[in-house]
């Protein structure tokens, strides 16, 4: 009995030491990318990494999905932002990262997909809000858009980027009384703003 519990003991004394040795590696791994990064060396940063690489490593996957996306790697970028998204399903962070190489590659259905999720999981998120709200417009769905806005100016009234967006999709669905009165804001927030004054000039 003395024995197995001796064994046992000097077993995770030893795995301990071994998991110890291993975080360190990983750590200055870590710390020798950000060095790597900063120079702008980013394949450098992804060797390092990939030497301690471990498939189940949430931070890992992450952040060399943001090093190979540096690089121009976006198929490979994608593919690491997934692995980080399947071992940890409530980041929003993994979900904002693979927004990056997908919308590089063109792929707008994966990321509107991403930015849908994201509000699934935080449906206040003003980033995701919001840029959601840029798309929708960008592609004249005003009805759609208007609606990602109005979230954003409910929680953030006098600040810029949302309201004078909320202003034009107001325009554009045909709320003029709306529309009016919040051009009028953004002047009082940024005076003599051309794009509220325009949007004005085209109510009168």
């Amino acid at each position: 009995m003395k024995f197995t519990l001796l064994f046992l003991a000097t077993t995770l004394i030893i795995s301990s030491n071994a998991y110890s040795q291993d975080y360190e590696k990983v750590q200055l791994a870590f710390k020798t990318s950000y060095t790597n990064e900063t120079n702008g060396e980013y394949s450098k940063g992804i060797e390092e990494l990939k030497k301690v690489y471990n498939e189940d490593s949430y931070e890992i996957n992450l952040r060399l999905g943001w090093l190979t996306y540096l690089s121009g790697l976006f198929t490979e970028s994608q593919a690491f932002y997934n692995k980080a998204i399947t071992l940890m399903p409530y980041s929003i962070e993994a979900r904002f990262g693979i927004v990056l190489p997908a919308s590089s590659m063109g792929n707008w259905n994966l990321v509107i997909k991403a930015y849908e999720k994201i509000l699934e999981l935080d449906s206040e998120n003003s980033t995701a809000n919001y840029r959601l709200g840029m798309i929708y417009y960008g592609k004249k769905d005003y009805e759609k858009s208007l609606k990602y806005f109005e979230k954003n100016v409910n929680h953030y009234p006098f600040t810029y980027d949302s309201l004078i967006m909320y202003a034009w999709c107001n325009y554009f669905v045909g709320k003029l009384r709306e529309a009016k009165v919040l051009f009028n804001k953004v002047i009082m927030l940024s005076p003599d703003n051309t794009s509220a004054i325009e949007g004005l000039a085209l109510i009168k």
